[in-house]
């Protein structure tokens, strides 16, 4: 029997609804004649408190609301990659096909396809006692990606067959504590539950971005946190487009949340187009795009980020390694604070809801790198990269702080440098990550037993160069003495030649660890080498002039394939400088 209340209140996209039967905290109901999709998110006496994710135009008090009696849960199973879903996973391809460039109000589509057949292959074989976790078959869900059917249950597998199936169609059959039932390769996730794993591991494995100010300076740790605040124009989605495409994960989860129309109209466009660096297939091929733009109903906006967080941890629990990019979690707290202004509660700092910190945290903690659920031992990780956006780019107000709480990595992104063209506009003073320590010993094992010492000398003399400024432009760069306009010299080449990178370069746009390390080895070369000369008395001049100069600008231009051409360029460093040194 259907659980129907009546509409009693409308503010926005806050209702209240009297007579509810049964109804629970997060429940999914539809509010008014159109069944608009709406959630229970307080109770009071008689009277639920409903947010609703679609536009409440035209409602009126009297229209009946329906109890589902179920959370607000998404679908997980093959079809999720290469689709582009709004915050409550309603796909917006299928939605175009059925209601036209505007999503209908009330409009109802599966989220995920139920007229296509999968090629379903079993893992399992009758009799089997599987765990929760398990992988009970397998599809090629894109070209790139094979989906691992999980089993939801524990017990033991009665029947199941290989074959074509839709997501609707029984697979098998399963006895869990006596009781038959029936296998799907879909299942429902309630979004705001974390999805369980065995144990959750030390962040002691790099999130190679391919980004060289990252990896080298501030690296993330694969199932690590981190935040982008940054001014409008400072390059936050480019950014996170960047890390999106370079980084070593097999999954992408992008989520636009609030953010201008444009902005994602870009992202919409441009990604169907990106190539994966690793195959050459497109990139959408491992990714899912959540699109809620700022003018799209605010409480899908608030849902959105979970939604996403949710699908993540579906292709984690897969043994993958995810990317989840937020963009921006700053119109997510906005979309909070409105409907906490709606509910009439007791703002915090600025206006924000007080459990606005709490919220942030929830969200950042569903990060990590985990053992999953299963007999088999699989990993699995996501790594969170939120971006924020602090009016007039101040990071001091709530958001950004609180992010800052909770993240462990903090790339502050620069105007003044996105204005100058300096790609990634990301500030080498104002920036830290809180993993570089414990990804020490996996840097010296894997890439050298020098390179860590080496960033902490470049990242010095780097900050050197920040108070030689000051006395420059007082007095100019020649008053210095010739160790100090050295100095100046080799912080130009690691800003110029290798913190600078061209995100529309091949081969330049993303770079290895090791080509990395050979980088830095040959600026730090360079300086050793221009150093000694100071020393023994060569005359400035000659060092600013020594031919190799040029070659070190150009060693941006070395592909993967040509790293042996930096032993080359090493040799010609020592060369030039011992010619310097005879004459």
């Amino acid at each position: 029997m259907a659980k129907k209340g009546t509409l009693k209140r409308i503010s926005g996209p806050v209702v209240e609804v009297k007579d509810l039967d049964d109804a629970k905290l997060y429940d999914v109901v539809r509010v008014g004649e159109e069944g608009l999709v709406g959630e229970i998110i307080k109770i009071v006496g008689g009277t639920s408190v409903v947010q609703v994710y679609e536009d409440t135009n035209g409602l009126k008090p009297g229209e009946p609301v329906e109890n589902t009696g179920q959370p607000l849960s998404v679908e997980l199973g093959p079809g999720i990659l290469r689709n582009i879903y709004d915050g409550i996973q309603r796909p917006l391809k299928d939605i175009e096909a059925k209601s036209g460039y505007f999503i209908r109000r009330g409009i109802n589509v599966p989220p995920l396809p139920r007229d296509v057949k999968w090629d379903f292959k079993a893992k399992v074989k009758p009799g089997e006692h599987v765990k929760m976790g398990d992988v009970l078959g397998e599809v090629q869900e894109t070209e790139l990606i094979l989906h691992k059917v999980l089993s939801p249950y524990e017990g033991k597998i009665l029947n199941v067959k290989s074959g074509k199936y839709t997501v609707e169609q029984e697979i098998g059959e399963i006895e869990v504590a006596g009781k038959k039932k029936d296998l799907y390769m879909y299942q429902k996730w309630f979004v705001r539950t974390p999805r369980p794993y065995t144990e959750k591991l030390a962040p002691l494995i790099p999130l190679v971005t391919g980004q060289r100010v990252v990896d080298t300076f501030f690296p993330i740790s694969k199932g690590g946190t981190a935040s982008i605040p940054g001014p409008f124009g400072s390059g936050k989605t480019v950014t996170q487009q960047s890390l999106a495409k370079y980084s070593d994960t097999e999954i992408v989860v992008y989520i636009g949340c609030g953010e201008r129309g444009n902005e994602m109209t870009e992202v919409l466009t441009e990604f169907p187009h990106l190539k994966d660096d690793k195959s050459g297939k497109p990139l959408m091929e491992r990714t899912v795009l959540i699109a809620n733009t700022s003018n799209m109903p605010v409480a899908a906006r608030e849902a959105s980020i979970y939604t996403g967080v949710t699908l993540a941890e579906y292709y984690r629990d897969m043994g993958y390694n995810v990317a989840l990019m937020a963009d921006s979690t700053s119109r997510w707290a906005e979309a909070l604070r409105e409907i906490g202004g709606r509910l009439e509660e007791m703002p915090g700092e600025e206006g924000y809801p007080a459990y606005l910190a709490r919220r942030l945290a929830e969200f950042y903690e569903r990060a990590g790198r985990v053992r999953t659920l299963g007999s088999d031992e699989r990993y699995g990780s996501i790594s969170i990269i939120g971006a924020v956006s602090p009016p007039g780019g101040d990071i001091s107000e709530p958001v950004s702080q609180n992010t800052l709480r909770v993240t462990k990595v903090f790339l502050a992104l620069d105007a003044s440098l996105a204005q100058r063209r300096h790609f990634p506009a990301i500030n080498w003073l104002k920036s830290y990550s809180l993993y570089k320590d414990s990804l020490d010993e996996w840097l010296r094992a894997n890439v050298s037993d020098e390179f860590p010492g080496m960033r902490d000398k470049a990242m010095e003399l780097l900050q050197k160069e920040s108070e030689l400024q000051e006395i420059v432009q007082l007095v100019g760069p020649d008053a210095l003495p010739d160790r100090e306009q050295v100095i100046l010299l080799v912080t130009k080449m690691l800003r110029e030649d290798f913190l600078q990178q061209n995100a529309y370069s091949d081969v330049d746009a993303k770079a290895s660890f090791k080509k990395q390390n050979l980088m830095l080895k040959s600026i730090m070369t360079f300086h050793d080498k221009a150093m000694h000369a100071v020393d023994i008395g060569v005359q400035l001049k000659r060092i600013q002039g020594v031919p190799v100069t040029a070659a070190i600008g150009r060693m941006k231009e070395i592909s993967e394939a040509e790293l042996p051409k930096f032993s080359e360029l090493i040799k010609e460093i020592e060369s030039d400088f011992a010619q310097v040194a005879k004459k």
